[in-house]
C-alpha cells in the first residue's frame, strides 16, 4: 500500500477488541464466511476453490509466504468493520488524530526569514478536520502523496503557525524525506 495508508491503518487497528485469526485455516474459515462462499475466497486469493476447502477442513495448515501474506492483509480489511468505522468517526469528529514524524521539514516564506529544510521529529496532535480529511482522502483512494499534503496542511496549521497566532505569511509547508511515521487515535 503506502506509508501513510499503512500508517492510518495501524492507527485504526490499535482500536480493535479482540484479535483477528492467526491460524491460515482460522483466517480462511472466517473470509468464506465474510464473503459467503469459497469461490469467492479463490477468486481474492488466487488460488483454487478446492485449495480453500482444504484449509476450511484444516487439511492444509501452512500456507506458502505470499499467500500467507495476502490472506493476513485481506483478514484485516475485514476484521472488526464497525470498531473500525467507530474509531474513525470519534477521529473524525471529536478527537483528532496525532502524527508522530521524522523527517525534513521546510516551508515557503517571506524573504528574510530562514526557510531552510531541516531534520525534525515532531509529535504534533491535528484538529479533528484534518483526521476526516485523511480518512476521507484514503477513502476515496488517494496516493500517497495526496496524505502527505493533507499531513503537510495540518502540521502548517498547528505546529508551524500554532493556529494562525505567529507565522502568518507562512504560505506552504515541505514535507519530505521520511525517516518515521505514525499514527494515533
Amino acid at each position: 500500500m503506502s506509508l501513510f495508508g499503512d500508517g492510518l491503518e495501524a492507527a485504526v487497528q490499535k482500536a480493535f477488541t479482540r484479535p483477528a485469526p492467526k491460524s491460515a485455516p482460522a483466517q480462511m474459515r472466517y473470509l468464506v464466511r465474510q464473503l459467503k462462499g469459497t469461490k469467492a475466497v479463490a477468486q481474492l486469493l488466487r488460488i483454487s476453490q478446492r485449495t480453500v476447502e482444504r484449509y476450511v477442513k484444516d487439511q492444509i495448515k501452512k500456507p506458502r509466504p505470499e499467500l500467507a501474506a495476502r490472506l493476513e492483509r485481506e483478514v484485516r480489511k475485514r476484521w472488526q468493520p464497525q470498531i473500525r468505522a467507530k474509531a474513525r468517526q470519534k477521529a473524525a469528529t471529536t478527537d483528532g488524530i496525532v502524527i508522530d514524524t521524522r523527517a525534513r521539514m521546510g516551508y515557503t516564506a517571506p524573504i528574510g526569514s530562514t526557510d531552510q529544510d531541516r531534520i525534525r521529529h515532531l509529535t504534533v496532535a491535528l484538529p479533528p478536520q484534518y483526521a476526516a480529511r485523511l480518512f476521507d482522502a484514503q477513502e476515496a483512494g488517494a496516493s500517497d502523496a495526496r496524505l502527505q499534503e493533507i499531513a503537510a496542511e495540518g502540521l502548517k496549521e498547528v505546529y508551524f503557525q500554532d493556529g494562525g497566532r505567529r507565522a502568518g505569511s507562512l504560505e506552504e509547508v515541505r514535507f519530505t524525506d521520511i525517516e518515521h511515521l505514525e499514527f494515533e487515535l
